[in-house]
Protein backbone atom coordinates (compact mmCIF):
# COMPACT_ATOMS: atom_id res chain seq x y z
CA UNK A 1 0.00 0.00 0.00
CA UNK A 2 2.64 2.23 0.72
CA UNK A 3 4.63 2.59 -2.48
CA UNK A 4 1.37 3.40 -3.74
CA UNK A 5 0.53 5.84 -1.98
CA UNK A 6 4.27 7.70 -2.36
CA UNK A 7 3.55 7.03 -6.58
CA UNK A 8 0.55 9.32 -6.83
CA UNK A 9 1.37 12.55 -5.60
CA UNK A 10 -2.61 13.24 -4.73
CA UNK A 11 -3.38 12.99 -1.16
CA UNK A 12 -7.11 13.80 -1.04
CA UNK A 13 -9.54 10.25 0.02
CA UNK A 14 -12.87 10.36 -1.02
CA UNK A 15 -15.02 9.17 1.39
CA UNK A 16 -17.83 6.97 0.25
CA UNK A 17 -21.15 7.78 2.32
CA UNK A 18 -24.28 7.05 0.71
CA UNK A 19 -26.79 8.77 2.74
CA UNK A 20 -30.64 7.13 2.90
CA UNK A 21 -31.75 9.12 -0.26
CA UNK A 22 -29.50 6.56 -2.39
CA UNK A 23 -31.64 3.02 -2.62
CA UNK A 24 -30.50 0.16 -2.23
CA UNK A 25 -30.29 -0.18 -6.08
CA UNK A 26 -28.27 2.39 -7.14
CA UNK A 27 -25.35 2.96 -4.31
CA UNK A 28 -22.80 1.10 -6.81
CA UNK A 29 -24.24 3.21 -9.84
CA UNK A 30 -23.73 6.57 -6.89
CA UNK A 31 -20.32 5.36 -5.95
CA UNK A 32 -19.29 5.22 -9.78
CA UNK A 33 -20.42 8.69 -10.69
CA UNK A 34 -18.05 10.01 -8.08
CA UNK A 35 -14.91 7.52 -8.61
CA UNK A 36 -15.12 8.88 -12.35
CA UNK A 37 -15.58 12.41 -11.54
CA UNK A 38 -13.64 13.11 -8.59
CA UNK A 39 -11.56 10.03 -8.55
CA UNK A 40 -8.72 11.50 -10.86
CA UNK A 41 -7.91 13.86 -7.74
CA UNK A 42 -7.73 11.61 -5.36
CA UNK A 43 -4.88 8.80 -4.40
CA UNK A 44 -7.74 6.35 -2.56
CA UNK A 45 -11.87 5.79 -1.69
CA UNK A 46 -12.93 5.22 1.41
CA UNK A 47 -16.18 3.83 1.87
CA UNK A 48 -17.98 4.10 5.19
CA UNK A 49 -19.40 0.43 5.13
CA UNK A 50 -22.36 1.15 7.69
CA UNK A 51 -24.01 2.57 4.33
CA UNK A 52 -23.49 -0.23 2.63
CA UNK A 53 -24.29 -2.58 5.10
CA UNK A 54 -27.44 -1.25 6.71
CA UNK A 55 -29.39 -2.80 3.05
CA UNK A 56 -28.52 -6.45 3.95
CA UNK A 57 -27.18 -8.54 0.96
CA UNK A 58 -27.85 -5.90 -1.94
CA UNK A 59 -25.32 -3.32 -0.13
CA UNK A 60 -22.70 -6.12 0.33
CA UNK A 61 -22.81 -6.64 -3.36
CA UNK A 62 -23.11 -3.25 -4.37
CA UNK A 63 -19.85 -2.72 -1.88
CA UNK A 64 -18.06 -5.17 -3.77
CA UNK A 65 -18.48 -3.61 -7.26
CA UNK A 66 -17.34 0.01 -5.45
CA UNK A 67 -14.09 -1.80 -4.77
CA UNK A 68 -13.81 -3.14 -7.95
CA UNK A 69 -14.16 0.10 -10.05
CA UNK A 70 -12.05 2.05 -7.49
CA UNK A 71 -9.12 -0.58 -8.21
CA UNK A 72 -9.78 -0.09 -12.01
CA UNK A 73 -9.44 3.05 -11.51
CA UNK A 74 -6.45 3.03 -10.15
CA UNK A 75 -7.43 4.03 -6.43
CA UNK A 76 -6.50 2.75 -3.22
CA UNK A 77 -9.99 1.22 -1.04
CA UNK A 78 -9.86 1.76 2.75
CA UNK A 79 -12.70 0.06 3.67
CA UNK A 80 -13.63 2.10 7.02
CA UNK A 81 -15.59 -0.15 9.43
CA UNK A 82 -13.65 0.72 12.62
CA UNK A 83 -13.85 -3.31 13.44
CA UNK A 84 -12.43 -4.12 17.06
CA UNK A 85 -12.95 -7.24 18.89
CA UNK A 86 -10.94 -10.04 21.06
CA UNK A 87 -8.25 -11.75 18.89
CA UNK A 88 -10.05 -14.64 17.82
CA UNK A 89 -12.70 -12.62 16.15
CA UNK A 90 -10.23 -9.69 14.92
CA UNK A 91 -8.61 -12.42 12.83
CA UNK A 92 -11.93 -12.90 11.44
CA UNK A 93 -12.85 -9.66 10.62
CA UNK A 94 -9.32 -8.81 9.26
CA UNK A 95 -9.91 -11.86 6.90
CA UNK A 96 -13.13 -10.43 5.94
CA UNK A 97 -11.59 -7.10 5.01
CA UNK A 98 -8.71 -8.21 2.75
CA UNK A 99 -9.66 -12.03 1.66
CA UNK A 100 -13.51 -11.05 1.40
CA UNK A 101 -13.91 -7.52 0.53
CA UNK A 102 -10.78 -7.27 -0.91
CA UNK A 103 -9.43 -3.58 0.42
CA UNK A 104 -6.04 -2.25 0.34
CA UNK A 105 -6.70 -0.75 4.24
CA UNK A 106 -9.29 -0.81 6.72
CA UNK A 107 -9.97 1.30 9.96
CA UNK A 108 -9.39 -0.17 13.07
CA UNK A 109 -10.64 0.23 16.92
CA UNK A 110 -7.48 -0.22 19.27
CA UNK A 111 -9.29 0.48 22.42
CA UNK A 112 -9.38 -3.69 23.27
CA UNK A 113 -5.62 -2.96 23.62
CA UNK A 114 -2.38 -4.59 22.15
CA UNK A 115 -3.09 -8.75 21.20
CA UNK A 116 -6.35 -7.29 19.79
CA UNK A 117 -4.77 -4.91 17.30
CA UNK A 118 -2.34 -7.98 16.77
CA UNK A 119 -4.29 -10.40 13.69
CA UNK A 120 -5.20 -7.09 11.86
CA UNK A 121 -1.63 -5.76 11.70
CA UNK A 122 -0.60 -9.92 10.84
CA UNK A 123 -3.33 -9.98 7.93
CA UNK A 124 -1.96 -6.65 6.51
CA UNK A 125 1.87 -7.60 7.08
CA UNK A 126 0.98 -11.10 5.35
CA UNK A 127 -1.15 -9.24 2.29
CA UNK A 128 0.90 -5.65 2.03
CA UNK A 129 -2.60 -4.26 2.92
CA UNK A 130 -2.29 -1.16 4.94
CA UNK A 131 -4.35 -0.57 8.88
CA UNK A 132 -5.70 2.80 10.00
CA UNK A 133 -5.92 2.70 14.22
CA UNK A 134 -8.10 5.22 15.89
CA UNK A 135 -6.17 7.52 17.51
CA UNK A 136 -7.92 10.93 18.04
CA UNK A 137 -11.46 11.04 15.84
CA UNK A 138 -12.70 14.00 14.59
CA UNK A 139 -15.98 13.97 16.42
CA UNK A 140 -16.61 16.67 19.09
CA UNK A 141 -17.13 13.57 21.85
CA UNK A 142 -13.78 12.36 20.68
CA UNK A 143 -12.08 14.43 23.69
CA UNK A 144 -14.04 12.56 26.73
CA UNK A 145 -11.97 9.46 26.64
CA UNK A 146 -9.22 10.83 23.91
CA UNK A 147 -8.00 13.48 25.68
CA UNK A 148 -8.38 12.45 29.02
CA UNK A 149 -5.85 11.87 31.90
CA UNK A 150 -2.03 12.28 32.89
CA UNK A 151 -0.79 11.04 29.59
CA UNK A 152 -3.96 11.18 27.22
CA UNK A 153 -5.58 8.28 25.86
CA UNK A 154 -4.73 9.35 22.49
CA UNK A 155 -0.48 9.16 22.86
CA UNK A 156 -1.16 5.82 24.45
CA UNK A 157 -3.10 4.75 21.37
CA UNK A 158 0.05 6.55 18.99
CA UNK A 159 2.32 4.47 21.00
CA UNK A 160 0.40 0.96 19.79
CA UNK A 161 0.72 2.33 16.35
CA UNK A 162 4.37 3.39 16.45
CA UNK A 163 5.38 -0.23 18.07
CA UNK A 164 4.21 -1.98 15.40
CA UNK A 165 4.78 0.71 12.71
CA UNK A 166 8.34 -0.98 11.53
CA UNK A 167 6.35 -4.22 10.56
CA UNK A 168 4.04 -2.47 7.70
CA UNK A 169 7.06 -0.25 6.49
CA UNK A 170 7.28 0.85 3.10
CA UNK A 171 10.97 1.42 0.51
CA UNK A 172 9.99 5.38 0.98
CA UNK A 173 10.32 4.80 4.75
CA UNK A 174 6.58 5.70 5.19
CA UNK A 175 4.49 2.56 7.35
CA UNK A 176 1.43 1.40 6.19
CA UNK A 177 0.54 0.96 10.03
CA UNK A 178 -1.46 4.54 10.21
CA UNK A 179 -3.18 6.36 12.40
CA UNK A 180 -7.06 8.34 12.49
CA UNK A 181 -6.18 11.62 13.08
CA UNK A 182 -9.20 14.67 13.08
CA UNK A 183 -8.59 17.67 11.13
CA UNK A 184 -10.72 18.84 13.89
CA UNK A 185 -8.37 19.78 17.06
CA UNK A 186 -5.16 20.76 14.56
CA UNK A 187 -3.31 22.03 17.94
CA UNK A 188 -3.06 18.22 18.39
CA UNK A 189 -1.77 16.87 15.16
CA UNK A 190 2.65 18.41 15.67
CA UNK A 191 2.55 15.88 18.80
CA UNK A 192 1.32 13.01 17.51
CA UNK A 193 3.23 13.42 14.23
CA UNK A 194 5.96 13.70 16.54
CA UNK A 195 4.75 10.26 18.37
CA UNK A 196 4.09 8.42 14.93
CA UNK A 197 6.75 9.96 12.49
CA UNK A 198 6.50 7.30 10.15
CA UNK A 199 3.09 6.58 9.84
CA UNK A 200 0.53 7.43 7.16
CA UNK A 201 -2.46 9.72 8.88
CA UNK A 202 -5.83 9.59 7.08
CA UNK A 203 -7.35 12.71 8.42
CA UNK A 204 -11.16 13.19 8.51
CA UNK A 205 -13.08 16.26 9.19
CA UNK A 206 -12.42 18.59 6.60
CA UNK A 207 -15.47 20.47 5.26
CA UNK A 208 -18.72 19.80 6.82
CA UNK A 209 -17.23 19.23 10.36
CA UNK A 210 -14.68 22.05 10.25
CA UNK A 211 -11.21 21.44 9.83
CA UNK A 212 -9.23 23.14 7.07
CA UNK A 213 -6.87 21.95 4.76
CA UNK A 214 -4.12 24.79 6.01
CA UNK A 215 -4.14 23.86 9.32
CA UNK A 216 -3.15 19.85 8.42
CA UNK A 217 0.72 21.18 7.90
CA UNK A 218 1.84 19.71 10.79
CA UNK A 219 0.78 16.02 10.01
CA UNK A 220 3.34 15.74 7.15
CA UNK A 221 6.08 13.75 8.01
CA UNK A 222 9.12 15.76 6.51
CA UNK A 223 10.36 15.32 3.16
CA UNK A 224 6.88 13.19 2.85
CA UNK A 225 4.11 14.84 1.70
CA UNK A 226 2.23 11.47 0.52
CA UNK A 227 2.56 10.76 4.76
CA UNK A 228 -1.37 12.19 4.88
CA UNK A 229 -4.38 11.10 3.18
CA UNK A 230 -7.39 13.95 3.01
CA UNK A 231 -10.88 12.47 3.71
CA UNK A 232 -13.43 14.02 2.54
CA UNK A 233 -17.03 12.76 1.53
CA UNK A 234 -20.07 15.32 2.23
CA UNK A 235 -18.22 18.43 1.09
CA UNK A 236 -16.81 16.41 -2.40
CA UNK A 237 -20.05 14.44 -3.27
CA UNK A 238 -22.04 17.39 -2.36
CA UNK A 239 -20.71 19.74 -4.66
CA UNK A 240 -22.25 20.92 -7.81
CA UNK A 241 -19.03 20.37 -9.31
CA UNK A 242 -17.26 17.01 -7.17
CA UNK A 243 -14.59 16.97 -9.62
CA UNK A 244 -13.92 20.65 -9.02
CA UNK A 245 -14.32 20.09 -5.39
CA UNK A 246 -11.60 17.28 -5.25
CA UNK A 247 -9.36 18.98 -7.35
CA UNK A 248 -9.81 22.38 -5.30
CA UNK A 249 -8.92 19.95 -1.81
CA UNK A 250 -6.03 18.69 -3.71
CA UNK A 251 -4.09 21.65 -4.18
CA UNK A 252 -5.04 23.02 -0.94
CA UNK A 253 -3.03 19.95 -0.15
CA UNK A 254 -0.42 20.21 -1.65
CA UNK A 255 0.37 23.68 -1.20
CA UNK A 256 1.01 22.84 2.43
CA UNK A 257 4.22 20.59 1.17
Amino acid sequence: MTALVSERRSQVCLGLDPGADVPDLALAEYCAELIDRAGPACVAVKPQLACFERHGAPGWEALTEVVARAQQAGLLVVADGKRGDVPTTAALYAEMLIGGLGADAFTINPLLGGDAIEPFVAAAESAGAGVFSLVRTSNPGGAELQDAGDTPLRERLAGLVAERAPRLAGESGLSGMGAVVGATTPELIGRLRELMPASIFLIPGIGAQGGKPEDLAPAIAEGQPASVMVAAARSIAGAEDPGAAAEELRDAVWALS
